[in-house]
């Protein structure tokens, strides 16, 4: 199979991970794979380090959150840009990691090749979701979304695979320290702004307590930064920009907090369960799907600064032991559900079956490999 990877960013998040995941598995299949993302940030060189070619294609950037009318005009300059390059194009299966190149995805190969939309976050309602179900009727495209809180409004008939991680390491914990952290790219939707309110109202309470924010805007900075930057002043929080190795971060956490406003199935909640660190979050998106509250995590019933600083007081409060349990028990969770190999195998195989089944519905004979 000769697969095509379309991403709308080329710095790395979570979805942009998930994608680099699948390139072993694909190689053990005896695949190919080529892609197309616009920029030049890491992602581009991690694919090119793994004989991934790579098409540069227009995409942004847009501002986070809801879109200007500069962005928006900007964005249909974009597709019909994307359409262009794209449609020259042949594969036998195109992988759309991402709701902006879906449209262009739709237009350029809808009806020619099998496309494949994974979802990684709830589009919200409105024109985007309006456009991602035209695109998906326009290119007859199967969908795969990590989570099931993040399927409505965008298509009825979709497979829900959960995103899967490597093993970090299990290590034992005795609690003592008191150091939180949060760890994503820094940008409104994440929640360090309550992340530091929060931690302004337990460093009361808990004067040896740290905090750790971890990560960077792949936007410019701007002033959701500089504000992320001035409320940590005068409180004991490290600054540690952007991290490639999470799994050291994470050993030197004892609770890792999510206070997300929109979430789909994140994946340093997935790491944080492997590696043996407690995680408290905002209930949003897939993240209940994942974390039992009490049980493999802690849930903050009301998305507040001032709900999320009274969780991690009942937290402490609760004990070293009761930090314990729950870290054994997000462990053996993550070893039944979210292992990176479980993940692979099950992308791989909705892939080939879908090809399967488009050759199947046409008559279509398998293209020979390319040599």
């Amino acid at each position: 199979m000769n697969i095509l990877f379309l991403d709308q960013f080329s710095e790395l998040g979570g979805a942009q991970r998930c994608l680099l995941d699948l390139l072993p598995e694909i190689r053990e299949r005896g695949w190919s794979a080529a892609a197309a993302l616009p920029g030049d940030g890491p992602l581009v060189a991690l694919l090119r380090e793994q004989h991934v070619p790579v098409q540069k294609i227009p995409c942004g950037p847009y501002q986070s959150g809801t879109k200007s009318l500069a962005d928006t005009v900007k964005f249909l300059r974009d597709s019909r840009s994307q359409v262009y390059c794209l449609r020259p194009q042949t594969f036998d299966l195109v992988y759309v990691n991402g709701p902006r190149l879906l449209p262009a995805a739709a237009i350029a190969f809808g009806g020619r090749m099998p496309v494949l939309f994974h979802t990684h976050s709830r589009i919200p309602p409105g024109p985007q979701a309006w456009l991602a179900r035209w695109s998906i009727r326009r290119g007859d495209a199967a969908v795969v979304a990590c989570a099931r809180a993040i399927a409505p409004g965008v298509s009825r008939d979709l497979t829900v695979i959960a995103n899967g991680t490597a093993d970090l390491g299990f290590r034992q914990n005795n609690f003592e320290r008191r150091r939180i952290g949060i760890i994503g790219r820094i940008a409104p939707e994440k929640g360090q702004v309550e992340f530091l309110q929060a931690a302004a109202i337990v460093a009361r309470e808990f004067p040896d307590a740290q905090f750790v924010i971890c990560g960077a805007s792949i936007f410019p900075a701007g002033s959701y930064y500089d504000k992320v930057r001035e409320l940590a002043v005068g409180l004991p929080v490290q600054l540690l920009g952007w991290r490639d190795d999470v799994g050291s971060v994470l050993a030197e956490l004892d609770l890792l907090a999510i206070p997300s406003a929109s979430e789909g199935m994140p994946r340093v909640l997935l790491e944080a369960f492997s590696a043996g660190v407690p995680v408290v979050a905002f209930p949003v998106g897939g993240i209940p799907e994942v974390i039992a509250d009490g049980d493999t995590g802690f849930l903050v019933a009301q998305q507040t600064p001032e709900a999320l600083a009274t969780r991690i007081r009942e937290i402490f409060q609760a004990g070293a032991g009761s930090l314990r349990t729950i870290a054994g028990n997000a462990r053996r969770e993550w070893e039944r559900l979210y292992r990176v190999e479980t993940y692979r195998k099950n992308i791989s195989q909705l892939m080939e079956r879908l090809l399967s089944d488009w050759r199947a519905a046409r008559g279509t004979a398998p293209r020979q490999p390319r040599i």
